[in-house]
């Protein structure tokens, strides 16, 4: 069976909804602590949501220095697939695992609602079960959620295809070019800010009350990764 580790950091929040996520996608969910120096022979890794060090200096720069990110750097650099959701979207940027960086949100509060995203790229391990243009509707909560950098990175982004996710119908944020999650160039490495952990359970994830296979748009996300593993 496929294992998938998910991180807790102190202060994170979704440890527990990303290892249901699993779960459902028919997955071996494996916790892994931050002080872990050791990643419990999992095949992919899950950084979850939340405010890991109370968002400490800046989101996720902390986290960056936990042992358990030593183990995940070198083990996304041979190519496991990680993903890492709002908070852990923040720390692989601190890591390096993934180019800008997230600062607060253009308007100065936190966000929280349904979240329609355009699939930019499906040729991630984490999104090859989408369609390109497919759009797609997960929560999205966040304080620190505008996605950052230099003109010359974003245009990087773009013509490699590393743009995976866009906001649609309104930009939450301010995020640059409305993108909501990006890739490493190997594809290996997606980090997004909406929460797909939270839209895998029919008639309970967003619009849910559109009838019983509604709200399961995130689920996707970790039998993508599956099947990369077996491909």
């Amino acid at each position: 069976m496929t294992r998938i580790g998910v991180v807790t950091f102190p202060g994170t929040l979704d440890d527990r909804d990303a290892a249901r996520a699993v779960r459902l996608a028919g997955a071996e969910p494996v916790a892994l602590w931050h002080a872990d120096a050791d990643l419990r022979g999992v095949d992919a890794v899950v950084l979850p949501g939340g405010f890991s060090y109370g968002d400490y200096l800046r989101a996720g720069a902390i986290s960056r220095f936990a042992p358990v990110m030593g183990e995940v750097v070198e083990a996304a650099g041979k190519g496991m697939p990680v993903l890492g959701i709002c908070n852990g979207f923040q720390v692989l940027t601190e890591a390096h695992l993934l180019p800008g960086s997230m600062i607060k949100n253009d308007h100065l509060h936190f966000v929280c609602r349904e979240q329609v995203l355009a699939v930019e790229s499906t040729e991630t391990a984490w999104t090859g079960e989408y369609q390109p243009g497919e759009r797609i509707t997960i929560p999205l909560k966040n304080q620190d959620g505008q996605y950052v950098a230099d003109e010359r990175t974003l245009d990087e982004l773009e013509g490699e295809g590393r743009v995976v996710f866009r906001y649609e119908d309104t930009n939450p944020n301010g995020s640059r070019r409305g993108i909501a999650g990006i890739s490493n160039a190997r594809g290996n490495v997606v980090g997004l800010m909406p929460h797909p952990e939270h839209a895998v359970e029919a008639g309970f994830g967003p619009d849910g009350a559109r009838g019983p296979r509604s709200g399961t748009d995130g689920l996707r996300f970790f039998t993508s990764v599956m099947r990369a593993l077996v491909s």
